[in-house]
């Protein structure tokens, strides 16, 4: 039995490696799908609605655990 020995195609240097990185990136932004303006604000709207709605909760958590740890031992030792 004899084995393949894969075919490794030569790899760019230098300056190559430069040019065949901005073809490559030119060849992708061309296929890449942007979303319309109605997409784009839906999208935004939803994420700052969803950054108003996890500050709320981290701000109801801070006074909860600033309760918790601060006043309440303060309230039952009568400090």
């Amino acid at each position: 039995m004899t084995s393949a020995t894969p075919v490794v195609p030569p790899q760019p240097s230098g300056p190559n490696k430069v040019v065949q990185f901005y073809h490559d990136v030119s060849a992708e932004m061309k296929r890449v799908t942007w979303p319309d303006r109605a997409q784009l604000q839906d999208a935004t709207i939803k994420i700052i609605v969803f950054v108003l709605a996890l500050g709320a909760i981290i701000a109801l958590l801070d006074l909860a655990l600033q309760f918790i740890l601060v006043q309440l031992p303060a309230l039952l030792l009568g400090r």
